[in-house]
């Protein structure tokens, strides 16, 4: 007699909701894990003038303090990834999460500059440690008809989470002191540290192949040498002897690593024969271009809300935080309509509106028009990043199978730090070349030295414009309409990357039949790629 019986329906409901709540718990702990990551690296901008009083500091080590995290978290990304998915991706959390919390509080009670440097550092490995496991434990624990949604709120939280994290970081500054900054990361450490040991599952990789030892120290060598030129070009030079220097060893040892990895084939740290493949090319350059325009959007706005509307930096911070919301919610609906009409339909209509709102920045805006000259285009550009980023991220970690999340995870968010270093160095080139050139032809009859200052930026001007007596009110709005001038030549800019994308990811977007299922059941996509 057979002993097999149906499950009761009830017991299958109750398995399914219990599940459920599994998962839920889950994401709910990689998302706070992920937004203590990203709150730390946007927390600090609005703490410059008050770090350089209190340590006696420079600018430039001011700088140093904000950019030295983000080189550490992008230089070791690859690296970290890839031993998460060997080691287990929960002890190699909790461990990040550790290192991180622990960097946080030395950095929130640091006495000297030179403390508060190292602290950062340690943040930057911990955040490395955190930052792709957040990813591949969503991709190696949901399944196949989730795992969208809960990639969807991820990359959301990536790209809203920082103009969150900037908006508290503002308030904390404005009505207590700079050190309490640190505060929000320790806190929601500590409860994804909690949460992780509850109900993180653990998973590991058995690899047939070593640690690719040499992959992975090319890789901190190249991403770190061009992180390093993209921070500390616009302030040392291009042709600055530093910048040159790490230009040469970051494209030396970017070619060596393809090299190595093509010779090492199957046992390479990232199989870069898989860049042949449309979903892993199309969504990187996808997320590339389009976390680099948000990232140049800031360069832009908070100069515009300062300098030219007289804002502070709070209610500056408040501003940006319509694009963040319409981001966040757009990525939340983003797997539902990828699900309707492909991965690169929605990919193609997020860029277009993404475009669309570059092209509205730039028509619009006017010193008199204010903020409501900009607000469409921000909405504009909020819900078509959302579109965009959710399956360009989900095309990313499709293209490597579950062995490889680590390093599917790493690479996509690799592209982004990428992309962030690439947007604030070109746009934000473009701004500053676009005002000098409009504000020479503006400062005529103002005193010299009122006006030698003034050609520095539009906060220079803004701050000298008081000592010039009669000549202020010309020299402020000088100033200000050099400013929109420079901002319309970079949202222009900005607008035909868009469109080439847009072409791009038209003609060779993602095609779902390429690795749509390789997560999901543990194929190779380089199989494949040579098989085709």
């Amino acid at each position: 007699m057979s002993t097999n019986q149906p499950v009761p329906a009830a017991q299958a409901d109750d398995r399914g909701a219990s599940d459920a709540r599994r998962l839920r718990m889950i994401l709910i702990t990689v998302s706070i894990a992920l937004m203590a990551v990203i709150a730390s690296v946007t927390g600090l901008n609005v703490a410059q003038t008050h770090m350089a009083v209190e340590f006696g500091a420079s600018q430039g080590t001011v700088l140093w303090i904000i950019n030295i995290y983000t080189l550490a978290l992008a230089a070791l990304l690859l690296p970290l990834g890839a031993l998460g998915d060997r080691l287990g991706r929960k002890p190699v959390l909790i461990a990040g999460l550790g290192v991180f919390g622990i960097a946080t509080v030395v950095a929130g009670l640091a006495p000297t500059a030179s403390v508060m440097l190292a602290a950062r550092v340690a943040s930057g490995v911990g955040a490395a440690m955190i930052m792709p496991i957040t990813l591949s434990v969503i991709t190696s624990t949901f399944p196949e008809e989730r795992r969208g949604k809960a990639i969807g709120v991820w990359t959301g939280i990536a790209g809203g989470g920082g103009i969150l994290g900037m908006f508290l970081s503002a308030l904390l500054v404005d009505v207590a002191d700079w050190r309490w900054l640190f505060v929000l990361p320790a806190v929601l450490v500590l409860v994804a540290l909690v949460m992780t040991t509850k109900t993180v599952p653990d998973s590991r990789e058995t690899p047939a192949h070593r640690f690719d030892t040499v992959g992975a120290l090319l890789s901190v060598i190249a991403v770190t040498g061009l992180i390093f030129v993209l921070q500390e070009g616009p302030e040392r030079g291009w042709t600055a002897p530093a910048t040159l220097t790490g230009l040469t060893a970051g494209l030396v040892a970017a070619v060596g690593f393809v090299a190595w990895e093509l010779y090492r084939r199957d046992a390479s740290l990232l199989d870069v024969r898989l860049f042949r493949e449309r979903g892993l090319s199309g969504g990187s350059i996808t997320l590339l271009v389009v976390f680099g325009v948000q990232a140049g959007i800031g360069v832009v706005l908070f100069p515009f809300f300062q300098a030219v509307l007289g804002w502070s930096g709070l209610l500056s911070t408040v501003a940006m935080m319509p694009m963040a919301v319409a981001m966040m919610t757009a990525s939340g609906l983003a797997p539902g309509l990828a699900a309707g009409i492909g991965a690169r339909s929605t990919m193609v209509v997020g860029i277009a509106l993404g475009g669309a709102g570059m092209a509205l920045m730039a028509l619009l805006v006017s010193v008199d028009g204010g903020y409501p000259s900009v607000l469409p285009g921000l909405l504009a550009m909020g819900v078509g990043m959302g579109l965009s980023m959710t399956p360009s991220t989900e095309a990313v970690t499709a293209s490597l199978p579950r062995g490889k999340q680590g390093v599917a995870s790493a690479l996509n968010d690799v592209t982004r730090e990428f992309g962030t270093a690439l947007g604030v160095a070109l746009l934000g080139a473009l701004v500053s070349a676009g005002y000098r050139d409009a504000v020479d032809d503006r400062l005529h009859g103002i005193p010299r030295g009122a006006a030698d200052t003034a050609r520095e930026g539009v906060a220079n001007a803004v701050e000298v414009a008081g000592g010039t007596g009669p000549y202020a009110p010309e020299l402020l709005h000088a100033a200000r309409q050099s400013f929109v001038d420079g901002w319309q030549q970079a949202m222009w800019a900005g607008a035909l990357l868009m469109g080439a994308l847009l072409v791009h990811i038209a003609l060779r977007g993602p095609d779902p039949k390429d690795t749509s299922s390789a997560v999901a059941d543990g194929t190779d996509p380089a199989e494949a790629v040579s098989a085709r």
